[in-house]
């Protein structure tokens, strides 16, 4: 059930002529009244000899008595939507909707006679309007304080009545929805979307690759974007505008929405305190580590998974610092997906886009450091479009697999502050991500089972040992057994390049949960992959491992995160294990 409020000014007339009238494509059917303050208002659907201009004079009435008295905005019209996957609901439920609608936001307080004039108007199954006048037939004005948070509040309590589809509460940080005209508009013009979306959208993805306010504008022009920015006197720019082009208004004028108009975190302030905490030129140019034969996207890819599974040990933590750390996830989000295979990046950009409702909340981070996570973001945009084969396609994958597990550990974190809509849109995330996971690991994996089924059987027998004492301890008796090939075979590879099987598998389990894993094995694979500096896309020949990775001052800020795996020559614990911090 969705209440949406809008006001306006001047007389009914308008409104209620529209919503009785055949809609901009004749979408309207059977238009007529379900209720009204005082249950025989004019219904001009239904009665012949009753019109438009008849119920409207009487909805103005009580403004016009007072005459200069009038508030300037004089019109109180909220819509409210049934879910498409509702049942349907008679006149009589939706009458009750509407009494308690008017009730809750102030309208018409139950009990009140001298309240707000107003009706409900039933033009199609699925939704009712309410227009009122905002002031009262007492002379005074409507007391509408939080008038849209109340009408939400009750809106949810009709939902548990009549066992309706339950939304999730919202916190006001989500971003603004089209209206239904740049719907109708969009449809009419043979648009995809509304273009306040694809604006959003295109802001977005300029801002994850940039590391200064210059850049972000290049980038918002270089994606086709007509931008306009707003300079204060002294010549400073103080806020910026951006339109689609084509989309004009009716007097040819491009139509143009500001950065705050599109999402609370777009205006140039926000930006710009997120540019601010950009790394510095070295860091951010600097090349990924890894081997020299490997492409620039795959080792930008390798990585971002340590710096993604880093900030999922952060949001684990469940403090506040978490608030920043999904920004930057959000960003590294949209760079993967401008910069993924074909074959990943609808569901990568699916996953993006629902992300982006996760990223604002009321927390704020004071003293969060985001710029490993920045720099993640910038390096794979820097890097350009990866292939979906090799080594690109394999550290695509490992990516993804990590970036489930942050999108469910952002979900964790919000649903422990009570942030429904954005636990949500962290869980739909991770589905989306799953699917994209599920097309980038296809080929690699089917090569690593069947590289683990080639093993020399004695081999096999070793590391399926070293894989069942392991698993023993995270998986219950209600598991099923686990396809192990694959992480055989990677425990192969690691012994042949110089590490512990042993050491190297329990690494890789203490550094993350595994409870949320939809395959602990994928999982692992990926990790050891990472861990032990293994070509991602299997049968490329391992490099020996080697104490130093190298790469001095420019790559400290996103090495950092990335551990390094124990060959069987190096210090350990003593129980064998190497952790990470």
């Amino acid at each position: 059930m969705i209440p949406k409020i809008r006001t306006g000014t001047g007389g009914t007339y308008g409104l209620i002529r529209y919503l009785f009238g055949p809609g901009n494509h004749d979408e309207h059917t059977d238009q007529h009244l379900v209720a009204s303050w005082n249950n025989y208002a004019p219904d001009p659907g239904r009665n012949p000899n009753q019109t438009i201009a008849q119920l409207a004079g009487q909805l103005d009435q009580p403004v016009k008595a007072i005459g200069d008295r009038a508030p300037a905005t004089t019109i109180w019209h909220c819509s409210v939507r049934a879910d498409p996957g509702d049942r349907h609901l008679d006149d009589v439920a939706w009458a009750d909707i509407a009494r308690r609608i008017v009730q809750a936001t102030g309208i018409a307080p139950e009990g009140d006679t001298t309240a707000c004039r107003w009706v409900a108007v039933r033009h199609a199954d699925d939704h009712i309007h309410i227009a009122a006048t905002l002031v009262r037939q007492d002379g005074r004005l409507a007391d509408l304080k939080f008038d849209k948070r109340k009408a939400q509040a009750e809106a949810r309590a009709i939902e548990a009545d009549y066992d309706l589809r339950r939304l999730n509460a919202g916190d006001g940080t989500a971003a603004k929805n089209p209206t239904s005209q740049e719907r109708f508009k969009a449809k009419r013009t043979g648009r995809p979307e509304p273009p306040r979306e694809t604006l959003r959208e295109a802001v977005r993805r300029a801002l994850a690759g940039s590391a200064t306010e210059k850049e972000f504008f290049t980038r918002l022009r270089e994606a086709g974007l007509r931008v306009r920015i707003r300079n204060a006197p002294s010549g400073d720019a103080i806020g910026y505008n951006v339109a689609l082009p084509g989309d004009r208004n009716r007097d040819g004028q491009p139509i143009w929405f500001s950065g705050s108009k599109l999402a609370p975190d777009l205006s140039l302030p926000k930006i710009r305190l997120r540019l601010s905490d950009s790394p510095d030129d070295a860091t951010s140019q600097s090349a990924a580590p890894g081997r020299a034969d490997w492409s620039r996207p795959a080792r930008e890819r390798r990585t971002s998974t340590a710096i993604a599974e880093h900030t999922a040990t952060l949001l684990d933590r469940d403090d506040d610092e978490g608030a920043a750390q999904l920004v930057g996830i959000g960003e590294l989000l949209d760079a993967v997906a401008q910069t993924s295979p074909a074959a990943t990046r609808a569901e990568l950009s699916a996953a993006a886009r629902a992300f982006e409702r996760a990223t604002r909340s009321h927390v704020r981070a004071e003293r969060a450091d985001t710029r490993a996570i920045r720099s993640a973001a910038q390096g794979i945009i820097q890097a350009g479009t990866a292939l979906g084969r090799g080594e690109d396609g394999g550290t695509t994958a490992m990516l993804l697999s990590t970036l489930v597990l942050v999108a469910l550990a952002a979900a964790r974190w919000h649903s422990a502050r009570g942030h429904a809509q954005q636990a949500h849109a962290s869980r739909q995330t991770a589905g989306h991500l799953r699917a994209a996971y599920r097309q980038a690991a296809a080929t690699p994996m089917q090569t690593l089972h069947a590289h683990g089924r080639a093993l020399p059987a004695g081999e096999r027998r070793s590391q399926e040992a070293t894989i069942r004492a392991a698993l023993l301890k995270i998986l219950t008796s209600a598991d099923s057994a686990p396809r192990t090939d694959a992480l055989a075979a990677t425990l192969a590879e690691a012994e042949q390049a110089g590490h512990d099987p042993q050491a190297l598998l329990q690494q890789a389990i203490d550094s993350r949960e595994l409870d949320t894993a939809a395959d602990v094995t994928d999982v692992l694979v990926w990790r050891l992959r990472r861990l032990a500096r293994l070509p991602a896309h299997p049968g490329e020949a391992p490099r020996r491992h080697q104490a130093s990775t190298g790469g001095g001052k420019a790559a400290t800020t996103r090495a950092r995160t990335e551990p390094s795996a124990t060959p069987r020559t190096a210090a350990t614990a003593p129980d064998g294990r190497t952790r990470r911090r």
